[in-house]
């Protein structure tokens, strides 16, 4: 990948209205975006610039986000509705989306700027170069579990070098791709690694388990600046209000999603740190998928992880809090095998299925017995366990064979108790 020195990225071509009547007639206005915008002026201290490209071309558009006052994205909003058009001309829904909100950006800048005794304004590359953290990186060619300590991303809570090696060999924002060493690196590359891992590791979770492979993950497209681009589907909230056939599809999936997860031949644990409704969306074909992997943990439960230290033995610096918090997500040994499943009962399938399904839509009275027992705090890890287990064998019956389910039908006419 090369940098693309953008000056100008055209949103959409021009918004205009025109009115007979001078007085009603709207002015004719073109937004026009530029380095600024797409944070190229802060690179390296960005995500990379793989898909600059398809911007400057007009390739990425946002979608019904400007207003018609046309005004410009609440700064507390960080991800929008767009089209990719690919090499066939065929537009595909995306998500674009800058790791936190225009607003925690700034303020997590003038903290870096502050960090080195300057105003509010400062090179914000040069202060990160600066860092030991950052000289550490730059003198090694392997990604060491002491190089990342004291960061606040979930997945790096606990890493093994399995992991990291992972990281590095997947990494798309490099021009050689696969070589789990950083010695085709250059100073940048390592600065935007570093940076993405500390402030949102949203698009190297879509990187290291892509969707292709078979993870609930979207396709990772590309970033430019600070904006990352990645497949776009529907809002699973918008299941709320269906009919229950869907509600059940979408939580079976769900469930199912959660134990591939903590149990797959990579033997990585993937488990939830917090779930909202936001977290998870679908797909036209009727596959759910998870939208936001930012607040994922991993435990490699192949070559395990060394036992947290405490606060006072790890590396706590600038790049520790350029999420907005410099809270950590607990140590992994206080992780509970129930963990993701309580979150996902309590806080998603509470919302999906409901008691008044149980009198007025045929979901079994059991079903909901157990998704209370699941979604209890109180419970012990086995009984929430066994209840997700049987939740889901509960549901999978109820499931619909039909073409509104592209990704399974019509295979599932011919499989024996599907």
């Amino acid at each position: 990948m090369v940098d693309v020195g953008l000056d100008i990225w055209v949103v959409s071509s021009v918004l205009a209205l025109v009115a007979s009547s001078p007085s009603l007639a709207p002015q004719e206005k073109t937004y026009k975006f530029g380095r600024g915008f797409l944070g190229l002026d802060k690179c390296n201290a960005c995500v990379g610039t793989s898909i600059c490209k398809k911007f400057s071309k007009e390739e990425i558009r946002f979608e019904r986000w400007l207003s018609s006052q046309l005004h410009l994205p609440s700064a507390k909003r960080t991800t929008y509705e767009g089209n990719y058009t690919d090499a066939s001309q065929i537009e595909r829904p995306v998500m674009l989306s800058w790791l936190m909100s225009p607003h925690l950006h700034q303020v997590s800048d003038w903290s870096i700027c502050r960090s080195a005794g300057r105003e509010r304004t400062c090179s914000i590359e040069a202060v990160l170069r600066a860092t030991p953290r950052f000289q550490t990186w730059a003198r090694s060619n392997l990604l060491l579990p002491s190089m990342v300590q004291g960061l606040a991303t979930p997945m790096l809570r606990c890493p093994s070098q399995r992991l990291l090696d992972r990281i590095v060999r997947r990494y798309f924002e490099v021009t050689d791709v696969g070589s789990m060493q950083m010695k085709h690196f250059t100073y940048k590359d390592k600065l935007r690694l570093l940076y993405t891992m500390a402030v949102n590791q949203h698009p190297l979770m879509l990187q290291m388990f892509p969707g292709m492979e078979g993870w609930p993950f979207p396709r990772y497209h590309g970033s430019c600046g600070r904006v990352v681009v990645w497949a776009g589907g529907r809002a699973l909230r918008n299941l709320y209000s269906s009919p229950l056939e869907r509600r059940v599809d979408a939580a079976y999936q769900l469930l199912r999603i959660t134990q591939s997860l903590a149990s797959n031949s990579l033997h990585f644990n993937l488990y939830y740190t917090s779930v909202s409704e936001d977290m998870f969306g679908t797909l036209d074909d009727g596959r759910v998928f998870i939208t936001d992997a930012s607040t994922i943990g991993i435990i490699d439960l192949q070559d395990g992880f060394y036992p947290d230290q405490g606060l006072e033995h790890q590396s706590v610096d600038i790049f520790s809090c350029l999420s907005g918090s410099c809270e950590r997500p607990p140590p992994c040994e206080h992780v509970q095998p129930s963990q993701s499943f309580l979150l996902l009962c309590r806080n998603i399938l509470t919302k999906l299925l409901a008691p008044n399904d149980v009198r007025s839509a045929h979901l079994p009275g059991e079903a909901m017995r157990q998704l209370t027992v699941c979604a209890n705090q109180s419970q012990s890890d086995q009984r929430i366990l066994t209840a997700a287990q049987s939740l889901t064998e509960l549901l999978k019956p109820m499931r619909p064979c039909s073409r509104q389910y592209e990704y399974r039908y019509p295979e599932c006419l011919y499989i024996h108790n599907f």
